[in-house]
């Protein structure tokens, strides 16, 4: 079993078939439990299975934490709510809207991914408004038998929070703290359409600033390095990957060319320090191409 500490442990949700993309915190203590970013629907099968094996059902589940309502990290929040109708479900105030009603939210994504929406994702069930508790950041939440700290975290996305556990010393980032496989490359997920690098950048500062022992990771798990040499490697990556999107900017050609030499660089570089199965699962959290559109997005709006 993937132990964080007691009463908090870890499933793989197993992603497209691939192991170490997604991962679902779990929260259990004082006759509750919490799920800290339940996935897409898609793995919801996976993720149940991952509750029994440590002795809980959907039936149990109390709280859904949200660090942002992306479809891999909340997909699955409105179908669990319609199941278990006492679930709460936590988010920022910016995401809590799309939440109760996902059409722009689902508008964007099948943009992004069009037909193989349902295959990737399945379905995003509005969650009703009685079951949403929205967040600014800055709360204090008494959950599963602990108190979590909750942050604003804007810069992947502008509803994002994190939620700090002092108890254990961990910190649950979301994507803030970017994709780590098997203490590999810190990869920053760029998709659109909100990439904000300053705002991400005072992130990391805010998340620093709880002095965490371990960075709990959506994407993909506890990282091994420490927190602040984490957020180094992450920030460090950020202006590389933002700078190599803005130098294709300027160069001949189409965007879906500009898109495929951006990631073909990338996904050479995971090469050089990683096996192919490792890049594999990088490619599957945060596909390559999709983290050109949102710095490509980002450096247009700036002129």
């Amino acid at each position: 079993m993937t132990v964080l500490s007691s009463g908090l442990t870890y499933v793989d949700l197993n992603f497209r078939g691939r192991a170490k993309a997604i991962a679902t915190a779990v929260v259990a203590g004082a006759g509750q439990t919490a799920l800290i970013d339940p996935g897409p629907t898609s793995c919801l099968e996976r993720l149940e299975e991952g509750l029994h094996a440590r002795g809980v059902s959907l039936r149990d589940v109390t709280h859904l934490l949200l660090t942002h309502i992306h479809l891999d990290h909340a997909g699955a929040a409105g179908t669990i709510v319609a199941r278990q109708p006492h679930v709460t479900v936590l988010v920022h105030e910016r995401g809590a809207p799309h939440l109760i009603d996902p059409a722009k939210l689902l508008e964007s994504a099948t943009r992004l991914y069009g037909d193989d929406m349902d295959r990737l994702w399945g379905a995003f069930v509005a969650v009703p408004a009685a079951n949403v508790r929205a967040l600014a950041g800055g709360e204090r939440l008494d959950v599963a038998g602990r108190t979590f700290d909750v942050a604003y975290t804007p810069g992947h996305a502008s509803h994002h929070v994190s939620y700090f556990d002092p108890s254990s010393g961990i910190a649950f980032v979301g994507d803030t703290a970017g994709v780590c496989v098997d203490s590999g490359y810190v990869l920053p997920p760029t998709p659109p359409p909100d990439i904000d690098i300053e705002a991400w950048t005072a992130s990391a500062a805010r998340i620093a600033a709880w002095q965490p022992q371990t960075l709990f990771l959506t994407h993909f798990g506890p990282s091994t390095f420490p927190p602040s040499t984490h957020l180094q490697m992450l920030l460090d990556n950020l202006q590389t990957t933002s700078a190599l999107a803005r130098a294709t900017l300027a160069e001949e050609g189409t965007d879906d060319e500009r898109r495929e030499k951006f990631a073909d660089v990338v996904r050479r570089e995971l090469r050089r320090q990683m096996t192919d199965s490792q890049v594999a699962s990088y490619g599957v959290a945060a596909p390559f191409e999709m983290l050109w559109l949102g710095l490509a997005r980002y450096w247009r709006k700036r002129g």
